[in-house]
């Protein structure tokens, strides 16, 4: 028998804690969103919540966990007779892989009756197995994001339908969503973001005595897990009563209206999208009154809620933080004048000017850090680092030819088990993903001549299809930036930083992982190693100063070596090379020549050459590299609308 780790023996994470308790108390609240460097006890708290949530009564047999006392009318193991004798059991914790498919999320045909009976069967996935339990996703961040849309559907709505392969299926799935996540392998999309009712940042403690305190007692739980928990086991029991407890007095709590406008005010106040965030600090502070015992909400409560609910929806710019804590004092200001509405001060209304993002707002910052890395402040022959200019619409820069099932993104083409159907095919070895329509019209044709008697088809290896699908995948985006003294003339640097910063955009877009290598005087350094977080990239262009010779050369030996080593990390992760130069070599070996190593890697050369003499190397850069050139000035695509529409008129 597995035992796991007591809730109650968890050391600090207070946060973390009560957003998944109230979240027991109430699921309706959205579930929660765990934020945290490696090695915090992420998981560990989420796993030890589901030994506190009460034991579910449930029909027995039934597949989908029906409540006895109101089986769903649409189970598809129903209709459940009525006054059938409970099963109880205790509340499930499933675990989702990142690796899942959407049918064994979702659930799909049941292949084995389908082939055996000649009938359609529904076979549940996880949201069925999760319905009135815990579904906790580790590493949410780094789940397709349809999964992660199918997941959040489910969660809010209560109720999963399927609809594929000829099934047609609806069933309850409400659970507590629970995500982990380490924001150093790359962010969730906003839009997904807002999706979690509660979001938590965790951080370990810097205090000795606190950290002490947690090896002590992982050292002695790991020596005797049984003797360990049993002597949590008496403030594991009052958690779980104290959570049953408080789903009971939940319908009987009451939000006065001076709460309401005060949830209403401090969502106004910090301009947060849409309503959700409105309903949801509702439900935590109404949670949050039930589980402290009182039957109605108090200013203490919404305040609570607010914490736990606004962070993560601040977010005006992809490459804000969205671990940022919430203003204070901005917090108590907006409940003060919704809790003093005969005050008319309106003059002393929050500010929602840039205090809370960093100067310049939409995206990297213009000044030089004092924390800046060595070699990107500023430095012997380096300039005042160049503030970058607003980002815009790039046009999509990608390999030409289709992968071979690469992580799932946005950018480039490739063949896989995701996406859409393009054709089946014989497999060339293991059997890994069923075409069951393209094997049954395989088998069709033989079935007389293979002796068939009843209902089911008589199948052979050689009748089994492998389904083909092609999506579109996240790439590696290496680029490769030329920082020397040429590149600051006339203010050309802020162009380029705009530019790059806008194919950062574009990468975050598209699932990305990105590197940043740059070039001035004599040599090239790795600013930014590969990696999935475009908002350390954003950071380190903005603080990247100009200054010296050009040592081209030098840049794509480095770029050479990076794309090496990662290709040796990540095989299966197509690298795309973006070199921002103005062509003025000026120092090291010809550029052309080491360009012709990297023939091999997809690449694009953005020509940032300006002035009435033009010397042309980005061209031939380009057509060593075996890519394309295209100016600065091409890289948006309204640009690139533009010459279509003017091509179209003269024709």
């Amino acid at each position: 028998m597995i035992v796991g780790y007591p809730f109650s023996a968890v050391v600090g994470h207070d946060d973390l804690k009560l957003a998944l308790l109230l979240n027991a108390v109430s699921p309706a609240i959205g579930g929660v969103l765990v934020r945290g460097e490696k090695g915090t006890a992420k998981s560990t708290v989420v796993r030890s919540l589901a030994a506190l949530l009460p034991e579910v009564a449930v029909v027995a047999g039934c597949r989908f966990s029906c409540d006895p006392a109101a089986p769903d009318p649409s189970c598809p193991d129903g209709p459940h007779e009525s006054g059938l004798s409970p099963q109880t059991r205790p509340a499930r914790l499933v675990e989702l892989p990142v690796g899942a498919s959407e049918d064994r999320v979702a659930g799909s045909l049941d292949l084995e009756r389908a082939l055996t009976e000649g009938v359609k069967a529904f076979e549940p996935g996880l949201l069925a197995a999760a319905h009135r339990g815990v579904l906790y996703v580790d590493e949410v961040n780094l789940l397709h994001d349809h999964l992660v849309d199918l997941l959040l559907d489910a969660a809010a709505m209560g109720v999963a339908h399927v609809e594929r392969e000829g099934v047609s299926v609806r069933h309850a799935a409400r659970f507590l969503l629970v995500g982990t996540m380490n924001p150093e392998e790359g962010e969730l999309r906003p839009q997904l973001l807002d999706r979690f009712g509660l979001a938590v940042e965790v951080r370990a403690s810097r205090d000795p005595a606190e950290r002490a305190e947690v090896v002590r007692r992982r050292l002695a739980f790991d020596a005797d897990p049984a003797g360990y928990t049993g002597a949590y086991a008496a403030g594991e029991r009052d958690l779980a009563q104290r959570i049953a407890a408080a789903r009971e007095r939940l319908p009987a709590v009451t939000l006065p209206d001076d709460a309401l406008r005060g949830i209403t005010a401090v969502c106004a106040a910090f301009d947060v999208e849409g309503m959700r965030a409105d309903l949801v600090m509702a439900r935590a502070a109404v949670a949050l009154a039930a589980w402290e015992g009182r039957d109605e909400v108090t200013p203490g409560d919404v305040r609570t809620a607010a914490r736990l609910a606004l962070p993560h929806r601040r977010r005006r710019d992809p490459f804000d933080d969205p671990g940022q804590g919430l203003d204070e004092e901005r917090l108590e200001q907006a409940l003060s004048e919704a809790l003093s509405p005969d005050d008319d001060s309106g003059d002393d209304a929050p500010d929602d000017g840039p205090d809370d993002d960093g100067p310049g707002g939409g995206g990297a910052p213009g000044g030089e850090p004092a924390d800046a890395p060595p070699g990107e402040g500023g430095g012997t022959g380096g300039r005042r680092p160049e503030s970058p200019g607003a980002p815009y619409r790039t046009r999509l820069l990608a390999p030409e030819a289709v992968g071979r099932g690469g992580p799932a993104g946005r950018r480039g083409r490739t063949t896989g088990e995701s996406g859409r159907a393009a054709g089946a095919r014989t497999p060339d070895g293991r059997l890994r993903r069923l075409d069951l329509p393209a094997t049954l019209a395989a088998a069709a044709p033989h079935q007389r001549g293979r002796g068939r008697t009843g209902s089911g088809l008589v199948l052979r290896r050689e009748d089994l299809r492998e389904a083909l699908r092609e999506g579109r995948e996240s790439n590696l985006v290496l680029f490769c930036v030329d920082a020397s003294g040429s590149m600051a003339a006339r203010t050309r640097m802020r162009a380029v930083k705009g530019a790059v910063l806008s194919l950062l955009l574009d990468a975050y877009q598209r699932r990305d992982k990105v590197g940043l290598v740059t070039f001035r005087g004599e040599e090239a350094t790795v600013a930014l190693p590969p990696t999935s977080s475009v908002e350390l990239a954003s950071g380190r262009l903005a603080r990247l100063a100009t200054g010296g010779r050009t040592p081209l050369a030098a840049g794509l030996r480095r770029a050479e070596r990076v794309l090496a080593a990662e290709r040796l990390r990540d095989p299966r992760r197509r690298p795309l090379l973006v070199v921002v130069t103005d062509g003025r070599h000026t120092s090291g070996p010809d550029p052309v020549i080491t360009a012709r190593r990297l023939a091999e890697v997809a690449s694009v050369v953005v020509d940032c050459e300006h002035g009435p003499v033009r010397l042309g190397l980005a061209g031939r850069l380009a057509a060593a590299l075996g890519g394309t050139a295209i100016r600065l000035e091409e890289l948006a695509a309204d640009h690139l609308a533009a010459v279509v529409r003017d091509v179209r008129k003269v024709a």
